[in-house]
């Protein structure tokens, strides 16, 4: 296992690649996030507290979201992570980013973006889902977000990690494999924020 004290042997925290962590509700993606983040000594910010009142208004009541009700909210992701990289600052950002097109959504803002997928059983999800309290995240979501997620592809930057590890040893995978990223984050440009909302539908 990657110790958090080597990590600067082996990447440079100005050199981190902006992270998102991405999976279906209840998948650890904020335990991850904020554990990945406290270990890269950068900062962590949840998606779910950029969602508009009336997602989480739609959440609460059990209705799952519709592309349109996402794009906002990607939007906001994708612009907050872009104004810190502007500032010098990478962040771990926790998002669901279940969809292909979401995903790219984001890249549009960072293409340099590095989504770490929280992977595992739809029954270990479940029983963690009913053992918490969440906000706006009835357990009836869970199945339509499944059926939503499609699988990260080749040719996307990612890395995916097994929920059924502790997340030391989540943490300790990403730290493994961040190196990978580091040479194409400093090529990579930020492109304008003139983005063309089709690519969602």
């Amino acid at each position: 296992m990657t110790s958090h004290s080597a990590l600067p042997r082996i990447i440079h925290k100005s050199t981190v690649p902006p992270i998102v962590v991405m999976g279906v509700t209840s998948s650890g993606k904020s335990t991850v996030g904020m554990d990945v983040a406290a270990a890269l000594g950068i900062p962590f910010a949840d998606g779910d507290d950029l969602h508009p009142e009336a997602n989480k208004a739609k959440m609460r009541a059990g209705n799952p979201l519709n592309d349109a009700d996402r794009l906002p909210w990607l939007h906001l992701i994708g612009e907050y992570i872009e104004q810190q990289l502007a500032a010098g600052q990478p962040v771990v950002v926790a998002c669901s980013a279940l969809k292909r097109s979401y995903r790219d959504l984001l890249r549009g803002h960072v293409p340099s973006l590095v989504f770490v997928h929280l992977t595992g059983p739809a029954d270990v999800i479940l029983e963690r889902m009913r053992a918490r309290s969440h906000e706006f995240m009835p357990t009836a979501l869970l199945t339509s977000q499944l059926a939503t997620l499609e699988p990260l592809e080749p040719d996307e930057r990612a890395i995916l990690a097994d929920i059924t590890a502790t997340p030391a040893e989540i943490v300790a995978e990403v730290e493994a494999h961040l190196p990978e990223f580091v040479d194409e984050a400093l090529s990579a440009t930020v492109v304008s924020t003139d983005h063309d909302d089709r690519e969602l539908l």
